[in-house]
């Protein structure tokens, strides 16, 4: 029996480039660990942000699709993101930070039973800074050359709200076919961790009665969890069948191996494997300086450079 070790990344759509990157490098501190595109639509960049390497568990991914219109929140969605920082003095910098940069914050607070503090980006992505009690994503690495200072820097994804309309669907989707375990369970909210005591694979799922969102810039297109290889892969690609789910099938995404499903309330999910990982083309140091393409689609590099606009730093 395999289990699922955690989150993995998680995916959003962004409408311009340079002011995410401006966002997640300049005010979260995160490293930019890859500049690469949309491997079904080279057209379109596709960022990584994360730690010193870009670990799994770390992996914040955005698509900008330059016609994004405005997300209307509702209900069967991703509707915010955990992110773990180390101390409630952590918190209290970050409180700070986001005053003096002009970011939409709220005030202290609990959040999944941990000190926290909500907070948005520029295009209304909504996200939270845990407090993490130690617990940090599993191979993370600090980032030396980082905005933050290493005692207050990000330390991987936390706690993911999930909104659907049917709570207990995906209750059974996470429980019977990943074996997440229950943590508690209410009408209106449960809560479920693939490992017990994890918050690096917990995920809170809030029960909403409305109208289905309407994604566009800042909503969150999937959450990725983590597998450890191809075996495991496909292993669980026969349980998601097995449960009348339709896979996309194995995909070689060339950084990692993956596979995508919709659960019954249409929340996208990807497994992913923990390697090969980001150097794989490239060396530590100079990650994510450069446009990197998978090799089937290196010689297109002249067109797809043509077609995308360069990111242009903001000072």
């Amino acid at each position: 029996m395999y289990t699922i070790s955690g989150h993995h990344h998680i995916s959003m759509i962004t409408k311009n480039a340079k002011q995410n990157n401006f966002f997640y490098r300049s005010v979260l501190g995160l490293r930019r660990v890859k500049m690469t595109v949309n491997q079904d639509d080279p057209s379109m960049y596709h960022l990584f942000y994360g730690d010193r390497t870009g670990s799994p568990g770390t992996e914040l991914s955005f698509f900008e699709m330059p016609t994004a219109g405005k997300t209307y929140h509702g209900t069967n969605a991703i509707t915010q993101i955990g992110l773990l920082v180390p101390s409630k003095e952590s918190l209290a910098y970050w409180k700070k930070r986001f005053e003096q940069m002009g970011v939409h914050h709220g005030e202290l607070t609990t959040y999944a039973n941990h000190p926290a503090l909500h907070f948005e980006d520029g295009e209304g992505l909504r996200m939270v800074l845990l407090v993490s009690n130690g617990e940090k994503a599993e191979h993370w690495e600090a980032w030396e050359k980082s905005a933050v200072p290493l005692e207050h820097q990000i330390q991987g994804m936390g706690t993911v709200e999930i909104t659907v309309r049917r709570l207990d669907k995906l209750a059974r989707t996470l429980t019977e076919l990943f074996g997440y375990i229950e943590i508690s369970h209410t009408d209106s909210e449960a809560v479920f961790q693939s490992i017990k005591g994890k918050a690096t694979g917990e995920i809170v799922v809030k029960s909403l009665e409305t109208a289905a969102e309407k994604p566009g810039r800042g909503s969150i297109h999937h959450l990725a969890i983590r597998v450890k290889d191809e075996e495991e892969l496909v292993y669980w690609e026969k349980q998601i069948r097995e449960r009348g789910f339709h896979s996309s099938e194995i995909i070689d995404r060339f950084y990692f191996k993956s596979l995508y499903f919709r659960e019954s309330n249409g929340i996208l999910f990807e497994l992913a494997t923990d390697g090969p990982g980001f150097t794989i083309d490239g060396k530590v140091e100079s990650l994510g300086e450069q446009l990197d393409l998978p090799p089937f689609l290196e010689e297109q590099r002249d067109e797809i450079e043509r077609k995308l606009q360069p990111i242009k730093e903001i000072h």
